[in-house]
């Protein structure tokens, strides 16, 4: 194991999905631009000319002593839980790694990892598999997403504050579709479900969280 090229992989991974790290004065409509860009798939073609590979390797846990290192763990969830998304978009696939990337968040907002972020879009990208992985416990995780994302809007820079009180929102908007389906109904075709009466009607407006982010 090459400790100096796996940092060079996460680093590019981390290069690529911030791009406002590269601005020295981030502007609020350019970083809100670039949330729209992470959040509904703009970056589909070049992550999957840049990284399928390396989203395989992840998938099958050739990548798992990243998360040794703060900035390695995030690298890692963004490949699972992003990367994922855009690899095998449309295929059950694309969620398959949600459990593992779950278990990278929660372990890191145990061990330090998480706190030793200091930028609030690393923050958010952190706690993202919180409000994505289905199970169980959904709802309280959703109920910690909300509250860290409170912490994060309170911490911003103050002309950065609006993008993410509009996260705030979208957290509250996913809590509401978990407590009425107990999942994201917009994934059940891909994953085989069957959708109740409700859920169709849902699915047929075509408002999910993720896609409401900044519009509301």
């Amino acid at each position: 194991m090459d400790d100096r090229n796996d940092g060079q992989a996460w680093q590019e991974v981390l290069d690529f999905w911030f791009p406002e790290e590269r601005s020295p004065q981030l502007d609020p409509a350019v970083h809100q631009d670039y949330w729209a860009w992470r959040m509904r798939g703009g970056a589909d073609v070049e992550i999957t000319k840049r990284f399928s590979d390396l989203t395989a390797e992840a998938a099958a846990g050739e990548r798992d002593h990243w998360a040794s290192d703060s900035d390695g763990r995030l690298a890692l969830i963004i490949v699972l839980d992003q990367f994922s998304r855009s690899v095998w978009r449309d295929r059950a696939r694309a969620y398959a790694q949600d459990p593992v990337a779950l278990a990278l968040t929660m372990e890191s907002l145990s061990n330090g990892h998480y706190a030793a972020q200091s930028a609030p879009w690393r923050k958010v990208v952190y706690g993202l598999p919180l409000g994505h992985c289905e199970g169980p416990d959904h709802l309280d995780r959703i109920a910690r997403l909300i509250r860290l994302r409170e912490e994060i809007a309170a911490q911003a820079p103050a002309h950065l504050a609006p993008i993410y009180l509009s996260l705030v929102k979208q957290a509250h908007d996913v809590r509401e579709v978990i407590a009425r389906f107990g999942r994201h109904p917009h994934r059940n075709e891909i994953l085989g479900r069957r959708s109740t009466p409700d859920e169709e009607a849902y699915i047929a407006q075509k408002r999910f969280p993720h896609l409401r982010a900044f519009q509301d």
